[in-house]
């Protein structure tokens, strides 16, 4: 039986063991069970639980993800700032951000009007993000990637 200050108190039977952890008013947990004799410890075991979970969760490391965020040349002034609000939140969340400007029927004779929504949200970005792939377009679309710097 180890002591809550970590001495050791050699081999004692489980009714003294359980007197002594109510005496001192924690717990008696089985540290070793498959050990000949048990290894058992006094402590406050819901502190040793949270410290467990405290020492999980510090392991757990952030999967980047790629989040999107979808304009088109008529979208709003008001409506581009709320999605680059949007697209600072996923930034500072470590995930990357593909913007996309969409060009639907007759909107394709102003791509020039897309690129400069593009050069917009990528200039008022810029200080926390980092351009991975320059603007290019695809097709109807205009695609630019984000990485968080």
């Amino acid at each position: 039986m180890i002591s809550a200050e970590g001495a050791q108190l050699g081999i004692i039977s489980t009714d003294d063991a359980l007197s002594q952890a109510q005496s001192a008013g924690l717990d008696l947990v089985e540290v070793a069970p498959n050990e000949r004799p048990p290894v058992c410890r006094i402590m406050d075991f819901g502190k040793f639980k949270y410290q467990q979970k405290k020492k999980q969760h510090k392991t757990h490391v952030h999967q980047t993800k790629l989040k999107e965020i979808r304009l088109r040349p008529k979208t709003g002034e008001h409506d581009i700032e709320f999605k680059i609000n949007k697209a600072r939140t996923f930034l500072g969340h470590k995930d990357k951000v593909t913007v996309s400007v969409i060009f639907r029927g007759r909107e394709m004779a102003h791509i020039d009007e897309g690129q400069r929504i593009m050069r917009q949200v990528i200039e008022q970005l810029e200080e926390i993000s980092k351009v991975e792939s320059p603007p290019q377009q695809t097709g109807r679309r205009l695609i630019c990637t984000l990485a968080p710097k």
